[in-house]
């Protein structure tokens, strides 16, 4: 599925033909049923761009199973709770992934260069990673600066409930800028 809508051509011709995992689809069904969450599932609907730009630069050869998870609400607890109900897959040998820039407003790019509300938000972010403050990450959007402006919606987080209650044994495995937007990518456990 390509979602990239505004981007030049060469990004809605990528496929990333990975098969699919129908019995990890069951076993998250059944994790996320407990905390009431809905699901539906959809076979035919490819992935979208969170999905299959980071799996495509990591495993370019497209031989591992992939299940891609819709989040079904835009709340950071909710999100994290989904994340948590997945948890014990990744001691079953599971990636789990949530991608995306740390600032993500491509909207607010209108001048060359790194704009200041993307500076001052990625700098507040790595610091409340590093103090392991689960609580005003969640409450990011009135605890951080420009928090509605770097990052206008709130759907990163179900990788960090997934992490568990122990952040940590987090790793940076990508930092700086592109395009004026922080790239910081966090990798748990």
């Amino acid at each position: 599925m390509h979602d990239s809508w505004g981007f030049p051509d060469r990004y809605h011709i990528v496929q990333y033909p990975a098969p699919g995992a129908p019995e990890l689809a069951d076993r998250v069904r059944a994790l996320l049923r407990g905390p009431g969450t809905p699901v539906r599932d959809f076979p035919d609907r490819g992935l979208d761009h969170g999905a299959s730009v980071p799996l495509a630069e990591t495993y370019p050869d497209a031989d591992v199973p992939v299940l891609q998870v819709s989040m079904p609400t835009l709340e950071p607890e909710r999100l994290v709770r989904m994340g948590r109900a997945l948890a014990p897959l990744r001691d079953e040998g599971v990636l789990i992934v949530g991608s995306g820039f740390f600032t993500s407003n491509l909207a607010a790019l209108r001048e060359p260069g790194t704009p200041s509300w993307s500076v001052e938000f990625d700098d507040w972010g790595q610091r409340a990673l590093a103090a392991h403050d689960v609580d005003a990450l969640l409450d990011f959007e009135r605890k951080a600066p420009a928090a509605r402006l770097a990052h206008p919606r709130t759907e990163h987080f179900v990788a960090l409930g997934a992490a568990g209650d122990d952040l940590t044994a987090q790793q940076v495995a990508v930092d700086g800028f592109w395009w004026g937007l922080a790239t910081r990518s966090v990798q748990f456990g």
